[in-house]
């Protein structure tokens, strides 16, 4: 068994960029430690700096130099021929070679199907060495671990206990300073009516004032006094009031609780109806000298949210592109699709946003008809608020902005079916609760290709079909 592994006052800079300052722990043997936080934190380098694979900017990894470490970075570029999901299993097999006892895993279930993932979560969960993973993974998070490592603002905040506890201690925070948010709304509410009683009060005292005191105008009269003394009183209560609000607001931002997304979709359950829009008997699909699908019989109605589920390989992502018509899929039986304008397609790498289009530009597009400030509205609930952030190049976005705005387009020029493609490889936390938000509420048919079961069950999923 390993000695502790100590963070001495660890500090990661970039240019332009503060990932964390001055994190100190101890990693005892036997942790179960999943590091979590937005895209670009810098999640992957800690992992390489406990690792000795990349130096800290400032401070020390103490430990006895003793300690073998197995290591499985997210982007593996070894195995060329090999798909993701066994990438990641010859990877993770010469991780295991030296019999580590520190295992260090970077979003290990990102290209793994159902059958790999429950190999995966059975291994850790008999791993007696010590884990510390990178991942976004609400049920690998919630079976493995105990301790969480969240980089946030600069800094990063370690809790111990289980994933809901984590996610409950959360939402308790936010609750309690909304509640504290809407107390002082109220409070404010009082003493602006306190305020124009007093000033209701002080002008019937001046009019009394001024008939008996007409040939002293020198003098202020008695209401002027008081309703001075009454604004004052006021203008320190606002003050306050303005100060107190302004602490809570940033404590509220500090906990970095996803905001909630209320989309309003272009077309209603109503306009997309019931009857069946997606219906296949018989089909098969595949390539030029390669047929992958084979017999495949299904049909999705109007509003009918359908997850396709199955093995790497087992032709999820063919099944989507030949609805979508691709030329180089060939197909067989009966394919009754809707039109190619009733169809979206939105997959990990947010292929339908053109790089050189701005934020705004890209929503305009599906609705031309619609002014700018209707536009901005829109934006405004995908949380795309300020001149920069509408008026920002595609290409420069982060996959969570990305996410958001193909969501808006989806909102804005609403389908009859919306095809997902693994949508939640590679996306953080607060990216897949913005995901899920919006995915729950949309009223068309929706076929989602997706090996995570807890996302699905998020999106309280009830219809299933398994490719062999």
């Amino acid at each position: 068994m390993h000695k502790s592994i100590i963070l001495n006052n660890i500090s990661l800079y970039f240019p332009n960029k503060i990932c964390f300052e001055n994190f100190s722990t101890q990693i005892q043997p036997g942790s179960r430690i999943a590091v979590i936080g937005n895209n670009g934190s810098g999640k992957s380098s800690l992992l390489k700096i406990i690792s000795a694979a990349l130096p800290p900017s400032e401070g020390k990894i103490l430990n006895n130099g003793n300690i073998v470490f197995g290591y499985v970075p997210q982007l593996i570029h070894e195995y060329e021929n090999s798909s993701g999901g066994q990438k990641f299993n010859k990877a993770l097999s010469a991780a295991f070679a030296p019999r580590p006892d520190v295992l260090l895993l970077d979003e290990p279930t990102n290209h793994l199907d159902l059958k790999n993932r429950k190999s995966l979560m059975k291994m850790l969960e008999h791993y007696k060495g010590t884990l510390v993973i990178v991942s976004h993974d609400a049920e690998l998070l919630r079976s493995s671990i105990n301790t969480f490592w969240y980089i946030d603002n600069g800094k990063v905040t370690v809790f111990s206990g289980k994933f809901d506890d984590y996610k409950n201690e959360l939402f308790q925070k936010r609750q309690s300073l909304e509640d504290e948010l809407a107390d002082l709304k109220k409070e404010k509410r009082e003493n602006h009516k306190a305020f124009m009683k007093e000033q209701e009060r002080a002008k019937k005292s001046k009019e009394r004032g001024e008939k008996f005191v007409e040939q002293k105008k020198w003098l202020p009269a008695v209401g002027d006094l008081k309703q001075s003394s009454a604004e004052k009183a006021s203008g320190r209560n606002k003050g306050n009031i303005n100060e107190r609000r302004g602490s809570i607001n940033e404590q509220l931002s500090a906990l970095r609780i996803p905001e909630i997304l209320k989309p309003k979709f272009s077309l209603t359950a109503k306009d997309i109806g019931s009857k069946t829009i997606l219906s296949l008997s018989g089909a098969s699909a595949g390539y030029a000298g390669k047929t992958v699908l084979r017999d495949i019989t299904l049909s999705v109605s109007g509003g009918e949210h359908l997850a396709i589920t199955g093995d790497n390989g087992s032709g999820k992502s063919t099944l989507l592109k030949a609805i979508l018509n691709y030329p180089e899929i060939i197909k067989e039986g009966f394919w009754d699709t809707p039109a190619s304008d009733d169809i979206a397609y939105l997959d990990q790498y947010y292929g339908t946003l053109d790089n050189n289009k701005t934020v705004i530009e890209t929503l305009s597009e599906g609705a031309p008809q619609k002014t700018h400030a209707e536009l901005r509205d829109i934006l405004n609930g995908f949380l795309f608020r300020k001149n920069e952030e509408v008026n920002k190049k595609v290409e420069i976005l982060s996959g969570g902005e990305k996410a958001r705005l193909s969501l808006a387009k989806i909102a804005v020029k609403t389908p009859k079916l919306l095809l997902i493609d693994e949508i939640t490889n590679n996306i953080d936390l607060e990216t897949k609760e913005h995901v899920t938000q919006v995915l729950k509420k949309y009223p068309g048919a929706m076929v989602i290709a997706s090996h995570d079961i807890a996302f699905l069950k998020d999106l309280e999923i009830e219809s299933f079909y398994e490719l062999k």
